[in-house]
């Protein structure tokens, strides 16, 4: 084991895009845990959406990495050292880290990870944060039912391919939207999307979600916002649910986009709109956990890992995710 570890900070709070002058990689000695303690070394580190607000100034629901702090983020790796007697080492363990080769903790943010399972970075993915979110995004806040149809933005990113899966296994009708024609065509062909559509290359959103959903839209799992939401509501149906799960399209944003207002429609068709996160699910993370796992064993769920090497390449591949570079779910491999 190498006396170093190497971790990456905000350098700096971006504007527009994150550069990777935005962060610097710095070295200092691993950390030694105390009693109480494990020490993991990272095996894979996650990029997600997520992390381009925490890079922010403004309030959010979590507290923001400040300059020179080490940016936030999920791993999971082994147990190198032990002092706390519900971690031995040799066990893989997944939690907040952060973008380090070795992270310390008390465990109270750690979760173990069965290695016969699945891969273990599929920790980080669909039997991590992103399945989890699209599990009960979908499920409890939207409640989709047989012959429903439910629409997804970022149908080819970790959270919305899932989705889209997991609304065919309830019976409903399962159209997306994507940013590239290769995650069009894994979408539809792949993972069974009814329909799909590219909409860097679509002109009209309106009229492609009136094609490609008939008969309406019941189900909106919305992880992009901007124009194609507000194409969105004029087509919902009376008794619709939005589950609002991310805006990636504006988080890059300079300045804020003025949008038609649509409310309205939510009192016309007696639809709710409700934003969540995760974590108010934490009681019941391991029943969507063990359900997930059963589909994948049973060949209902597929996913695609993305795995950028070398984890100095972290913020050039998490640069990429915002920028809609992957299919699935983005990773990097660190050992």
């Amino acid at each position: 084991m190498s006396d170093i570890n190497r971790k990456f900070t905000l350098a700096a709070r971006p504007v527009g895009y994150p550069k990777l002058s935005d962060f610097e990689l710095v070295t200092e000695p691993i950390p030694t845990p105390d009693d109480g303690e494990v020490l993991v070394h990272t095996n894979y580190l996650s990029v997600d959406p997520y992390m381009r607000g925490r890079m922010n100034d403004s309030a959010s629901y979590a507290p923001n990495v400040q300059i020179g702090e080490t940016m936030v983020g999920s791993v999971v790796g082994e147990v190198v050292a032990s002092k706390n007697s519900g971690f031995q080492v040799g066990d893989i363990a997944t939690g907040g880290l952060g973008w380090q080769e070795y992270g310390v903790s008390d465990g109270g943010n750690l979760r173990k990870v069965d290695p016969t399972l699945a891969p273990i970075s599929t920790s980080l993915g669909i039997l991590g944060m992103p399945g989890l979110t699209a599990y009960f995004g979908l499920l409890e806040i939207c409640n989709p039912q047989p012959g429903e149809t439910v629409f997804v933005s970022a149908a080819g990113g970790a959270v919305g391919s899932l989705v889209g899966q997991i609304a065919k296994i309830k019976g409903c009708r399962a159209v997306g939207s994507a940013g590239s024609d290769d995650k069009v065509d894994y979408v539809v062909n792949e993972l069974g999307f009814d329909a799909a559509f590219n909409y860097k290359t679509t002109e009209d959103y309106s009229a492609k979600l009136s094609e490609q959903c008939p008969d309406g839209i019941d189900v909106y799992f919305d992880n992009v916002g901007g124009a194609i939401t507000d194409a969105v509501f004029p087509l919902i149906n009376v008794k619709a649910r939005v589950s609002i799960c991310g805006q990636i399209s504006q988080y890059n944003l300079e300045s804020p986009e003025q949008g038609p207002r649509f409310l309205w429609h939510l009192i016309v068709k007696r639809a709710k709109i409700e934003g969540f996160l995760v974590f108010e699910f934490a009681d019941k993370h391991d029943d969507g956990l063990r359900q997930m796992a059963e589909w994948i064993q049973a060949g209902k769920l597929k996913y695609r890992e993305e795995v950028t090497e070398e984890f100095e390449n972290a913020p050039t591949a998490f640069i990429g995710m915002l920028k809609g570079s992957n299919i699935g779910k983005q990773l990097v491999k660190v050992t």
